[in-house]
């Protein structure tokens, strides 16, 4: 099955959800063009308030579609942008990327791979329960972070839905994704 993006969405304002666009810019070492997100330095409220000195390893967050397909079969109202990612993929196990994957989507972007995301308590005020339905658990009881991944932007590109992703693995040994 053929790699792709399946949806693009920005917010310029802190919203959980993002609308889709048409397509999206993303700019080198800052993120989405125009998304609240977008910074060399931290955006997340809760990050800013910590320390705003950060560097933005969140500049881009990706989610697969195969997550929000599920999701619904359990009975969720999601769609793609519904849990504020920038980038809805199909057919790439983002989770299974080690730290450092290069993401080549369209025809110039490309991303680096940082960390999972962090769920937080605004998925359940968005639905009851979703922040459980993100989470898995390993076989010996560890969490498992299911809602997507993040990412910051090496080379600038547009993107758009239907545009290919081509994932490049770092040399050397992989390193698991942490939250970030």
């Amino acid at each position: 099955m053929k790699r792709t993006v399946v949806a693009v969405s920005l917010s310029p304002r802190h919203t959980f959800t993002k609308p889709n666009a048409l397509g999206i810019r993303l700019i080198e070492g800052l993120g989405v063009e125009g998304d609240a997100h977008a910074g060399a330095t931290v955006k997340h409220r809760s990050r800013v308030a910590q320390d705003p000195t950060q560097p933005n390893l969140r500049q881009v967050h990706l989610i697969g579609e195969e997550l929000l397909d599920e999701l619904r079969a359990r009975g969720f109202n999601v769609f793609p942008g519904a849990m504020g990612e920038n980038v809805t993929t199909r057919s790439i196990p983002l989770l299974d990327l080690p730290q450092g994957t290069h993401l080549h989507l369209g025809e110039t972007a490309v991303i680096e791979v940082t960390g999972l995301r962090n769920p937080c308590r605004q998925l359940n005020a968005f639905q009851p329960g979703l922040m459980d339905a993100v989470h898995g658990r390993h076989e010996h009881g560890g969490l498992i972070l299911r809602a997507g991944i993040m990412g910051i932007v090496l080379a600038s590109g547009e993107i758009a839905p239907g545009d290919p992703i081509q994932a490049v693995l770092p040399a050397g040994d992989h390193r698991a994704l942490k939250r970030v």
